[in-house]
């Protein structure tokens, strides 16, 4: 996501409180939870949509790849999470197991679309270079914007948006990135949509030509005919919002594509001094209550915009600067639900690790925000920093296997070596490991019979995966420490 897309009221640091008490009691049970071994109900999923620690992932990542969707489930709940905002890359190619998957674990699936935007036109019509923006001075190399004044691209995104919902299992379905380019646009040269299309709507709406952006000396530019300027910053947000109200609830939109799907509106926020609310509205048509007032949503997030997550510096507590935004979303929809997201890695220099990212959940919390968000799952600082650790241990009677979740993907060379894991009782009984499986963040040991009762896992040489990271890819791999144990117990 280009800008990039929490807690209950119970003031949790999710990621992190939930993380550690679920190892704990896992350990020591040698079970997995509830969640793994009962399909949760729909109402369930649908109030864990809505509330606590939610992810995005990217499925198309390396780092999801070569491994089962059980993996993938397991290792995200591992990690406290218990809703995924899947980023939907493209429409056309979703992984369906592993939206059952995490869904049969008891974690949340929201598809996470972008609203006036793609990665890819493949399966796109011949005319769709006719739909896109045109921008003030800068292009966009692979990605496409896409205006909210054609016609024909909102009949297509209808379609295509619905098919998805009703093809595939997902909790809820959410509309991001819904703003027009963009902040500094006029100073960057993304400002738009200055397209045809706008021309023509804008003329047919007010009698106008559009206003001029690049002539100071032309009697239309934007800041001296400042009347013809502000009927423009009007009519960008109305095309927003009209576009999205349109998707959600017109004629075969979201609503009727699928009753009872969660629907998710987002804008775009960022703290620049006391005229952000009103910067956001003239620069990037966001005007969140309009916003809601044609969507109708389920829950409305607010996204966290390029100039505060790309400062390495930046206090996990910022998202109080956005309580002017909250506040303008309270005053007409007192009873919304609220979700804030942010960006955990999309940079190197600005990757948050675990401490950051429970304090943003305390501060989200405060605030009364029911769910937050981060982007994403594996590009956080603990992939870089952490060496794999224990998480859950399960024992298999009948197959003779011990299975160890890991709260990361590991390497299979590193854990198959013969002496990565031993098994010992308390009396002293080893139990040999004969082989090794790596599944993602899970080895399955097969032992030479399974212990009764509790017993000592060891673990050395296990080590994580840098290939498979987007960034850091020739990093030492991180490695389990020395003498590392963790206790386990067998029943039956």
């Amino acid at each position: 996501m280009k800008s990039r897309p929490g807690p209950s009221r119970l003031r949790p640091s999710l990621a992190v409180a939930a993380t550690a008490l679920l190892t704990a009691a896992t350990l020591a049970s040698g079970a997995a939870p509830a969640a793994a071994q009962d399909a949760p109900s729909q109402s369930v999923l649908r109030h864990r949509a809505l509330h606590g620690a939610s992810i995005e992932i990217d499925p198309t990542f390396p780092y999801y790849k070569d491994r089962s969707p059980d993996s993938i489930a397991d290792e995200i709940a591992r990690n406290g999470y218990t809703a995924v905002h899947y980023f939907v890359v493209d429409e056309n190619r979703v992984d369906g197991e592993l939206v059952a998957a995490l869904r049969e674990r008891g974690i949340a699936v929201w598809a996470l679309t972008l609203a006036f935007g793609s990665y890819t036109v493949e399966g796109y019509p011949a005319e769709w270079p006719s739909w896109e923006q045109k921008l003030l001075s800068a292009s966009q190399p692979g990605f496409h914007s896409f205006s909210p004044w054609s016609a024909d691209y909102l009949a297509f995104k209808k379609k295509s948006l619905g098919d998805l919902i009703k093809k595939y299992p997902f909790d809820g379905i959410e509309l991001a990135e819904s703003f027009l380019p963009d902040w500094n646009g006029f100073t960057s040269g993304f400002y738009g949509d200055l397209g045809p299309l706008a021309e023509a709507a804008f003329k047919a709406e007010y009698g106008l030509d559009m206003p001029d952006f690049t002539d100071p000396s032309s009697p239309r530019y934007y800041k001296t005919d400042t009347a013809r300027y502000a009927k423009w910053v009007d009519f960008r947000v109305a095309g927003v919002n009209r576009l999205l109200g349109d998707l959600v609830r017109g004629e075969g939109g979201l609503r009727s594509a699928r009753p009872g799907v969660l629907v998710g509106s987002w804008s775009v926020a960022v703290d620049a001094g006391p005229d952000s609310v009103r910067l956001e509205r003239e620069l990037q048509a966001v005007d969140a209550p309009a916003m809601i007032a044609a969507v109708r949503p389920d829950i409305h997030f607010i996204q966290t915009n390029w100039p505060d997550w790309l400062k390495p510096d930046l206090a996990p507590d910022y998202i109080k600067g956005y309580q002017p935004y909250v506040d303008e979303i309270r005053r007409s929809n007192p009873a919304l639900p609220l979700g804030v997201q942010n960006d955990i890695g999309s940079t190197t220099g600005t990757a948050r690790d675990r401490a950051w990212i429970g304090a943003f959940s305390d501060t989200a919390s405060s605030m009364g925000f029911s769910t937050w968000t981060g982007y994403e799952f594996s590009l956080a600082k603990a992939m870089y920093t952490e060496a794999p650790e224990v998480r859950a241990i399960r024992c298999d009677r009948a197959a003779g296997t011990v299975e160890v979740s890991f709260q990361k993907r590991i390497d299979a060379a590193s854990a198959a070596r013969p002496d990565s894991f031993a098994v010992r009782t308390p009396a002293g009984r080893s139990h040999g490991v004969l082989g090794v499986e790596v599944d993602g963040n899970i080895a399955k040991l097969r032992l030479d019979g399974l212990p009764r009762g509790r017993f000592e896992l060891a673990v050395r040489n296990v080590s994580d995966t840098p290939s498979l990271w987007v960034f850091n890819k020739t990093q030492q791999p991180n490695t389990v420490e020395p003498g590392y144990t963790a206790e386990g117990r067998c029943t039956g």
